[in-house]
């Protein structure tokens, strides 16, 4: 399994509903937790020392992140975070915000960015919609699962 695989299986694992995945292939082993140590998914990963076919992915030892407490919104329905990353309102600095409290958004059309292992991945809208609220900061980690924006249905 090359280093690309591996960042694919975590991307996947990302999105899934899974909180726990083992895989093994050969000598190499990679084991993957959602829910512990604060909320941030740990990867571990072995491969034998004699195998110099390929180097084994580094293992990322990351302190869990201090995500903000989010108040529970007044009303609305919820467009949570499809996966865990950093929240970006816009395509860049010096760019407009994607959407604003207030806005009307189309299905399809992108709500903001989320960067995970430095790829951007656009969260379209699911459904034609107002936005009411938004309950993150530009630039601020969100988990799998958590509340981002509050719309109402149109």
């Amino acid at each position: 399994m090359d280093f690309k695989d591996i960042k694919e299986l975590i991307r996947v694992f990302d999105k899934s509903e899974l909180n726990k995945l083992k895989v093994k292939e050969g000598e190499f082993e990679i084991s993957m937790q959602r829910g512990f140590e604060g909320g941030v998914t740990t990867v571990t990963t072995s491969a034998p020392v004699a195998q110099a076919t390929f180097a084994p992915a580094p293992v990322v030892a990351s302190a869990p992140v201090a995500v903000e407490a989010v108040s529970a919104p007044k009303s609305g329905d919820i467009i949570n975070s499809p996966m865990v990353g950093t929240y970006y309102s816009s395509p860049s600095p010096e760019s407009p915000a994607f959407v604003e409290v207030g806005s009307t958004v189309k299905k399809g059309q992108t709500l903001c960015i989320l960067e995970a292992m430095k790829i951007m991945n656009e969260v379209e809208a699911e459904f034609d919609c107002k936005i009411l609220e938004i309950l993150v900061k530009d630039g601020s980690p969100v988990e799998y699962d958590m509340p981002i924006f509050v719309v109402e249905k149109l």
